[in-house]
């Protein structure tokens, strides 16, 4: 079987190849009045090769129909090729520590509730305090947020099957990025391939300024991919 791989082409679509799964994933509002809880959506039949949107405008939503091309779409990569820790600054906490890659941001505010992840993680004396540090990092699709272990030096990452998610932001009434999970490499126009992570989002509204990965843009350019459940 072919390995998972997204291909950002150049100008177009990602083109997603190795029989990746593709669903939804919408966020959860929680009794803090943030989202705290990702929730399965629509699941879409499995293909060993697809072509999603990256333009934001195609009219067969999620997957590209060449739109990029009428509409002269701008896609060029102006995201670092830094590795995430080359982008990354460090909050010392008592038993963990966080990271925080602020240019990665998707605005998901899954680090919102109870004064926010930074606070938790500098408490983590704390069991209840380094649990929700945890928790709160490892739901940040982008991956922006790690808990590390000062006992072992390791990132305590979710486990997370290669997959790809659209999120699906219900709060905010927009359509989010593309969340991919994993460790699915990610490859550029030129060839090369940006740092494999476990949690990455790609731009799907088409005006993050850190292409092809997203920078939250989709909020206040108000996406919508069509998806029923940002009109309950």
């Amino acid at each position: 079987m072919a390995k998972a791989k997204i291909v950002v082409l150049k100008n177009g679509p990602y083109m997603v190849s190795g029989n990746v799964p593709l669903g939804k994933e919408i966020s959860e509002v929680g009794s803090s009045g943030e989202p705290e809880k990702w929730v399965r959506g629509q699941q879409y039949p499995q293909d060993k090769e697809y072509a999603l949107c990256r333009c934001g405008q195609s009219k067969h939503k999620p997957f590209c129909d060449g739109t990029h091309a009428t509409v002269k779409f701008d896609g060029t990569e102006t995201a670092s090729r830094k590795k995430y820790i080359e982008q990354a600054g460090k909050i010392e906490g008592q038993e963990i520590d966080l990271t925080d890659a602020e240019c990665l941001c998707a605005g998901a505010r899954f680090c919102h509730p109870k004064g926010g992840t930074w606070k938790m993680a500098q408490n983590s004396s704390v069991p209840e305090a380094k649990k929700e540090a945890i928790r709160q990092a490892g739901d940040c699709p982008s991956g922006r947020l790690v808990a590390w272990d000062k006992k072992t030096g390791k990132p305590i990452e979710p486990e997370l099957e290669s997959s790809i998610s659209l999120v699906e932001d219900p709060q905010a009434k927009v359509s989010g990025p593309i969340w991919v999970k994993g460790g699915i490499p990610i490859e550029k126009e030129d060839g090369a391939t940006f740092e494999t992570r476990n949690r990455a989002t790609l731009c799907r509204c088409g005006k993050s300024r850190n292409k092809p990965f997203c920078d939250s843009s989709h909020i206040k350019a108000k996406f919508d991919d069509g998806d029923s459940s940002l009109k309950k």
